[in-house]
């Protein structure tokens, strides 16, 4: 909502207040502001010239030599607007004024002719151009209305103005309005606000003698109203109501379509003008669409309707969608002299399901969907009958044709001030209250500590104790609660365990180059059943499908995170970024039925994905691309991070890499895997090789030991040593390691895998593994005897559990 503060000074004094020190207060009662722009930027030296002669440019054919009168003195300006004409009141911008863009106006000569000043456009002033009418859309802007000449052009056209844009929440409907702004301003600023009563002067004749009003729907249209206007004069608008249309970014037309915009700015409430002589009957009949009806709106586009749309007929065929766009064939329109003006009520879900089947948002329907003031619909409708007769020269005749079912009847709720000081923590006394109400403009009795309040139908967000210990709040002020500990607090709160791994494990992923998405929770059938880790499946039945999903692609709960990270990876592959590393910490569905009736389990999972280049040193010519061992030292550093010991066991799983897949153990249970993503889906991604890891966080976390493990710094030296060994080709590298571990301890402290080779001097079948060994004890030097001892050992114990010997 654009709020014009020049417009909301007509209602509430706010002269005290700068426009950062009003934006301020309002963001603290609950409404935040968006920004707080000037409309154009800021002026001087601009005023109304009187254009006295017009005449061609000696030089130049498209040129004119004006003389303006600039009240006080006469100026020769040179301009080429194609509407300049004698006689005309413009915007002249003096020698020394400078415009938006810097443009800086000097005494100057074109074609040998001086000119002292420019005449100026809507643009040059700094108005956007979709806000200009269209008459001045290519020239010079032209006052229409008496306006003195040498006075200040840019308070004329409202260009001293400040907007400041609110950014409403959908219950704060009361604020698509300018009443409703001046409502509460009124209220934080506590001055008095009382809005003006509509006043008409209607003829003798009556409105029902013209037309009736039959509403076939009532639960979807509770109200309808129809006033008649007649013998209306389409023309420009007065400048103070363009000037405030164009201040809320709507483009002025002409007096009967900005008065409907007007009002509805002003009230919150959308009208509808149709052209009464082609209507082409003498009834309005409110009804659902029928199957294959059809209707050509305002924007000339022809548009299928269905039963779930309410429609405006003359009885025979559609006319307007109620509460989104008018049709074509009844438009106001330059000819036309005779008015019926519709003010209703809208079901907001009725409009909802209109305006999103035909990709219709409009000014009308945002208000008719979040709710409108009951109260406010045949004012609105009386006081466009009263612009109508000022700006228009219309004739209102008497009374409206209505259809009333619609209920009125304001809110009450009962609120008792210690159990508002119970929830906020404070001690806001029964005056205090009773104040705050009465800055809302809120009726209450009042009995003791209970207050019975009577909601305005205006605030259709306060039906409940809450929604009024909010309005108590706001008004009396969030800054004004206490903010000490609850009562018995120890100490402040601080993050939980796990929340502490979760930021540790995140800072470790970030470090190493990984970075964090957040993906849908909800994928479609075929991605819910796709990288499963093997524990997930033996516990989950199926994955949960949702009974009513938004959309297909967002039909089932996740039972693993990959696949979403598989196509966030796929769309920025597709926009030129190769090479890229993701992980998300999120959580899965699972449950053990297929018909779910209970809750299902939440389970937090870690898992990443990688493509493209791990490292890339183009000065040195280095890269390096992703492959299974970048993976496994990702999961390996983590655990270590963690003091946690892994194993890693080839598997096969569907949809990975049949022989780059390992499943990933703790303590014995599988939590996981890692590896490359199958070929045939990378294909279908459009992916190069891609690498993944899934583990569960849960298991992680919960083997986690809190007390921090220290070691000493080792004062004595340590040995080192190398061996080969040839074995089975199908031996794992990682089980003969752990053996050596075994059979070496305790003098072994660490065991790392080198190189591995196979082919020549080698038979068929064999490789040939090499391991480097870290020998130490931390509370003496080391002889040599006892590292061949253990060296002895070692190879005695690799030989009967691998069969492994000593390359020669």
């Amino acid at each position: 909502m654009l709020v014009s503060l020049n417009w909301l000074k007509q209602y509430v004094d706010i002269e005290n207040q700068s426009p950062e020190e009003l934006a301020e207060l309002i963001t603290k009662t609950g409404i935040e502001v968006e920004s707080i722009e000037p409309i154009a930027e800021q002026l001087h030296d601009v005023v109304v010239g009187h254009v006295l002669s017009c005449e061609q440019h000696p030089n130049a054919d498209k040129l004119n030599l004006c003389q303006v009168d600039v009240g006080g003195e006469t100026l020769q300006i040179i301009c080429g607007a194609p509407n300049i004409a004698a006689g005309q009141k413009v915007a002249v911008a003096k020698p020394g004024a400078v415009l938006p863009g810097n443009f800086k106006i000097k005494k100057a000569k074109l074609r040998g002719v001086e000119s002292n000043g420019m005449i100026c456009s809507l643009q040059e002033l700094g108005v956007d151009e979709k806000d200009i009418p269209k008459e001045f859309v290519d020239g010079i802007f032209v006052f229409q209305d008496e306006v003195e000449v040498g006075v200040n052009a840019i308070e004329l056209l409202n260009l001293d103005d400040m907007i400041i844009e609110l950014g409403l929440t959908p219950n704060r409907a009361d604020c698509l309005s300018m009443l409703g702004v001046a409502y509460e301003v009124a209220a934080i600023l506590d001055q008095p606000f009382t809005p003006q009563e509509e006043i008409i002067h209607p003829v003798q004749e009556k409105a029902s003698d013209f037309i009736s009003v039959h509403v076939e729907d009532p639960d979807l249209n509770p109200y309808y109203g129809a006033f008649i206007v007649k013998d209306v004069k389409i023309g420009p608008s007065p400048l103070w109501m363009r000037n405030r249309l164009i201040a809320a970014g709507v483009r002025p037309i002409n007096n009967v379509v900005d008065i409907t915009n007007y009002v509805l700015l002003e009230y919150g409430q959308p009208l509808h003008a149709f052209d009464l002589d082609r209507f082409e009957t003498d009834e309005v009949v409110v009804r659902r669409a029928k199957e294959d009806e059809t209707i050509t709106t305002l924007d000339d586009q022809k548009r299928n309707l269905k039963p779930d749309h309410l429609v405006i007929t003359n009885g025979k065929q559609p006319t307007a969608i109620a509460g989104v766009m008018g049709g074509a064939d009844s438009e106001v329109h330059e000819g036309t002299s005779n008015i019926l003006l519709e003010a209703a009520y809208f079901q907001p879900g009725a409009v909802r399901t209109a305006s999103k089947d035909h990709g219709l948002r409009s000014e009308a329907s945002t208000r008719f969907e979040k709710g409108v003031d009951p109260n406010r619909v045949v004012r609105a409708g009386v006081k466009a009958c009263e612009l109508l007769e000022q700006y228009a020269n219309g004739k209102v005749l008497e009374g409206v044709v209505e259809f009333d079912q619609l209920d009125r009847e304001p809110k009450k709720v009962d609120v008792t001030s210690s159990h508002i000081n119970e929830r906020l923590g404070t001690t806001i006394s029964d005056e205090e209250i009773a104040d705050i109400l009465r800055r809302l403009q809120f009726g209450y009795e009042q009995k003791g500590e209970l207050f019975t309040v009577t909601v305005p139908t205006r605030r259709g967000d306060v039906e409940l104790f809450e929604d009024m210990l909010e309005e108590v709040a706001r008004i009396y002020g969030y800054d004004n609660l206490p903010y000490t500990l609850p009562g018995g607090a120890s100490q402040a709160g601080g993050l939980t365990l796990q929340q502490q791994l979760k930021r540790k494990v995140k800072n470790y992923l970030q470090g190493a180059g990984l970075d964090e998405t957040i993906t849908y929770s909800l994928t479609n059938a075929e991605r819910a059943g796709q990288l499963v880790s093997r524990e997930v499946k033996e516990q989950a039945a199926a994955p949960i499908s949702l009974a009513m999903p938004m959309s297909e692609e967002h039909s089932h709960l996740r039972l693993s995170i990959l696949p979403e990270l598989l196509a966030s990876l796929s769309y920025n592959v597709a926009r030129k970024q190769t090479d890229l590393a993701y992980y998300e910490l999120g959580t899965v569905f699972i449950s053990e039925e297929e018909q779910v009736t209970v809750q299902p389990k939440e389970q937090l999972r870690l898992s990443g994905a990688l493509t493209g280049n791990w490292l890339l040193h183009p000065w040195q010519q280095e890269k390096k691309a992703v492959d299974f061992f970048v993976v496994k030292g990702l999961v390996e550093g983590m655990a270590y991070l963690l003091d946690l010991k892994l194993t890693f066991k080839q598997s096969k799983l569907p949809d990975m890499h049949p022989g780059r897949t390992a499943d990933v153990y703790l303590g014995g249970k599988v939590i996981g895997f890692i590896g490359q993503v199958h070929p045939k889906l990378q294909n279908d991604l459009d992916l190069k090789d891609t690498y993944v890891f899934e583990l569960n966080a849960e298991e992680l976390f919960d083997h986690y030991q809190k007390e921090e493990a220290f070691q000493a710094i080792p004062k004595y030296p340590s040995i080192s040593r190398d061996i080969a060994l040839v074995v089975e080709e199908q031996s794992a590298a990682g089980e003969i390691a752990e053996t050596i571990l075994q059979a070496g301890a305790p003098l072994v402290k660490d065991v790392r895998i080198f190189d591995v080779y196979q082919g020549e001097h080698l038979e068929e079948g064999k490789k040939s593994i090499a391991f480097n060994l870290f020998y130490m004890d931390p509370n003496r030097t080391l002889k040599d005897k006892e590292v061949e001892d253990a060296h002895e050992k070692i190879l005695t114990a690799v030989k009967e559990k691998h069969q492994a010997e000593l390359r020669g």
